[in-house]
């Protein structure tokens, strides 16, 4: 059994090495160009998802960082805070460094019988019948270009931009996450002297000029910073596709949905549709059924509706949050507080950041 992934991301890695640990050949289509990793860019993933990515994936509890509350802030509401998430027996979520996680996975597979990494032409497409199953993680593929067209776009104008402070050492176990004027701002501690940044900026791609470590400093009121690293960002988009797949190609990954970072979910919902591919693929192995298109139409089935609720749920977060930094207005604030108050519902919204809809 041999399945064709394509893509030289996180999604792409992940889901090689989940489908190697069950013993299924995979050979892995990378770009010839050598991909440039943001190194200051980091990933939260919920307790159940990391529960699963230790025991089938690969373990990371070495290069995690555990989050044991979490708080949430607006402007609108001063020093208030809006929101408050903990969990003092255990973590809430763990913040996981992107370049880490990628060569970790990078150099276990590289060791790995299963695996095998090729270089190609992304115009190529004379591979596709030599595999009955092939997942694309690759945007940018000619396979996308021609299959993959069709799809839900919604441009946020706006960067992420993504940077790590270092500071002076304290107990680190809480990210903060602000609603500022100019757009969410989140610290998301990776060490008791680190803390990763992550600030998504409204009309940021209409050429403002921003000073980021200026913001960052007039928003930091825990930490005695030391230094602030390289500022990277990345534009932001929500994305959902129309078809998750054509024939015996499978999309995957980022090219399935991309939703905003405030809330931390694109990797976990990442995570949670390998726990339904490998499921499915669990089922078929042991019935001695062929991985081929079959494959792609039950993982659409199962994971669609799931999907679009989910990316649907956290676009209008967002936009619940940029109307009230529009209007200047703490009413919507306000009301968020007093449902966050309540530990009932405090409880629904920590069980659906933590597991998603319907798992």
């Amino acid at each position: 059994m041999r399945v064709c992934v394509i893509g030289d991301g996180l999604s792409a890695l992940t889901i090689a090495k989940a489908l190697v640990n069950q013993n299924i050949f995979v050979d892995i289509f990378m770009s010839k160009i050598v991909k440039n990793i943001n190194r200051t860019r980091t990933l939260g993933i919920s307790k159940d998802n990391l529960d699963f990515f230790n025991e089938n994936i690969i373990n990371v509890e070495k290069i995690i960082w555990k989050i044991k509350r979490i708080e949430i802030f607006t402007d609108n509401l001063k020093n208030e805070k809006l929101l408050n998430f903990e969990n003092n027996n255990d973590q809430l979520f763990s913040i996981i460094n992107n370049y880490k996680l990628f060569k970790i996975l990078e150099k276990d597979l590289s060791k790995n019988k299963y695996f095998k990494k090729l270089n190609i032409d992304k115009e190529n497409l004379s591979f596709i019948n030599d595999y009955e199953l092939i997942i694309n993680c690759d945007y940018s593929h000619k396979i996308t270009k021609k299959y993959f067209n069709k799809k839900i776009i919604k441009k946020y104008n706006s960067l992420a931009y993504t940077t790590i402070i270092k500071h002076e050492k304290i107990l680190n176990n809480t990210a903060v996450q602000t609603f500022t004027k100019f757009g969410p701002l989140a610290f998301l501690p990776i060490s008791n002297d680190e803390t990763s940044v992550v600030y998504s900026i409204q009309n940021s791609l209409n050429k403002k000029k921003y000073n980021i470590k200026d913001l960052i400093h007039h928003y930091n009121f825990k930490y005695k910073i030391i230094k602030i690293e390289k500022v990277e960002n990345f534009e932001l988009k929500f994305l959902n596709l129309r078809s998750y797949y054509h024939n015996n190609i499978l999309a995957f990954g980022d090219l399935l949905h991309r939703i905003h970072p405030l809330a931390g979910q694109g990797f976990n919902m990442t995570i949670r549709d390998i726990m339904v591919i490998t499921k499915i693929i669990q089922k078929r192995l042991e019935l001695g059924l062929p991985l081929d298109s079959s494959v792609s139409i039950e993982f659409e089935n199962s994971l669609k509706h799931k999907n679009f609720i989910f990316s649907n749920g956290i676009d209008l977060i967002y936009e619940f949050f940029n109307i009230e930094r529009k209007t200047k207005n703490n009413i919507l604030s306000k009301s968020v507080k007093l449902l966050g108050e309540n530990p009932s519902i405090n409880k629904i919204f920590t069980k659906i950041a933590d597991k998603g809809i319907f798992f």
